[in-house]
């Protein structure tokens, strides 16, 4: 069987091609997957709804206790109640059910660019046009006056995702602004992935939790929690949606994982202490791979607000891919900026949710290959 014209133009992920060639011995700091121990009270959560019984499908949306407590968490940033939460079997899932409930073919979607590898694929799969938009200075911010020229009267949506993957990048006062008026002016609506919200080093978290009129937000506990295999995530939109993306996505799942979001209602009420912690530990990282990094003649990066990455940009006469090969060859897995798009190329993205040891590891292969290129 033939596989169809749609999946085939689309590539595999530059991220999980270099993951999938890494050997045992190579330190890995290409996917973006914290290291640490997810909270007890998520593990007991779930654990006694396995054996309680609850292994069975549950109501499309969500269950409604779930929603409720997910809402209450999240109504720090937005007026949301329980009828704006839809919970999803990942925020990939959430990103892909978006995409095909509300993107006809011809719609345009703005996507950043250096941007996360599926928002792109996303927009392809579901029949729109990607057009991606740059970002501007060290801290990554959207390039509005990119963003402006690109509107048209077919842009459907706006993608914003911030803390970024693939740059750490957090948005501005200024930034989030102006992205607001845009869609207010040009009746495209955003689409927020907020899924590294819970970790900022400097300055705060801008939700559009807050401006559900004219945005769909995406959020996950897989970064949360530290429970990447759970696979739970969800949509937070304007009640006036949720009909259509419950239909949407009983065709893609009919209900999500049972055991996960009872996991998760038990986590909830400690939930802020753990992240106190988790951004701590994630905050030294971050500082020692930015030391490591800055004292590397070739390389450039101001240190990531956000999220877990570094995003330095290099200059040694090769692409972004030829250098990432060549420290694979010398064992460090990384990922190539041209993977997160054009406006990738140049950089190199290194994940720092791994611990100090493999972190100070990869940059000792890092600087020797580095010097090794540079004929030092």
């Amino acid at each position: 069987m033939k596989v169809s014209h749609r999946l085939e133009s689309i590539p595999v992920s530059g991220i999980r091609k270099m993951f999938d060639l890494a050997g045992p011995d190579t330190i890995n700091l290409g996917l973006g997957e914290p290291d640490l121990a997810p909270p007890e009270a998520a593990k007991e959560g779930a654990i006694r709804a396995i054996e309680s019984g609850k292994n069975k499908y549950g109501p499309t949306a969500g269950t409604p206790a779930v929603r409720a407590a997910v809402a209450e968490w999240f109504s720090r940033f937005g007026n949301v109640g329980a009828g704006n939460i839809m919970m999803t079997p990942s925020g990939s899932t959430a990103l892909l059910e978006i995409a095909q409930a509300f993107i006809d073919p011809g719609d345009e979607v703005l996507v950043p660019d250096p941007g996360f590898v599926m928002y792109d694929p996303l927009t392809r799969l579901a029949g729109g046009r990607p057009v991606g938009y740059g970002l501007t200075g060290g801290d990554f911010q959207p390039d509005i006056e990119d963003i402006k020229a690109k509107i048209t009267d077919r842009t459907k949506i706006i993608v914003v995702n911030s803390p970024s993957n693939p740059t750490g990048g957090v948005l501005d006062a200024a930034s989030y602004d102006a992205l607001s008026d845009i869609a207010e002016d040009s009746g495209a609506t955003i689409v927020s992935d907020e899924v590294y919200h819970c970790y900022i080093y400097e300055g705060e978290h801008r939700s559009f939790m807050s401006k559900l009129d004219r945005a769909v937000v995406v959020n996950s506990f897989s970064k949360m929690m530290a429970v990447t295999g759970w696979r739970l995530g969800f949509i937070c939109a304007d009640e006036s949606l949720m009909p259509d993306l419950i239909k949407m996505q009983y065709h893609v799942c009919a209900s999500v994982n049972m055991p996960s979001e009872y996991g998760v209602l038990n986590a909830l009420p400690e939930l802020d202490g753990y992240l106190k912690e988790s951004c701590e530990t994630f905050r030294k990282r971050r500082d020692l791979i930015s030391e490591r990094i800055g004292d590397i003649k070739g390389l450039s990066m101001t240190p990531p607000r956000g999220a877990f990455y570094a995003f330095p940009s290099f200059d040694l006469g090769m692409s972004s891919v030829e250098l990432a090969g060549e420290l694979l060859r010398d064992g460090l897995v990384c990922t190539p900026g041209s993977a997160f798009g054009a406006g990738g190329e140049g950089h190199l993205r290194f994940s720092y949710a791994a611990d100090e040891s493999k972190i100070n590891a990869g940059m000792d292969i890092l600087e020797s290959t580095i010097k090794r290129l540079r004929r030092e």
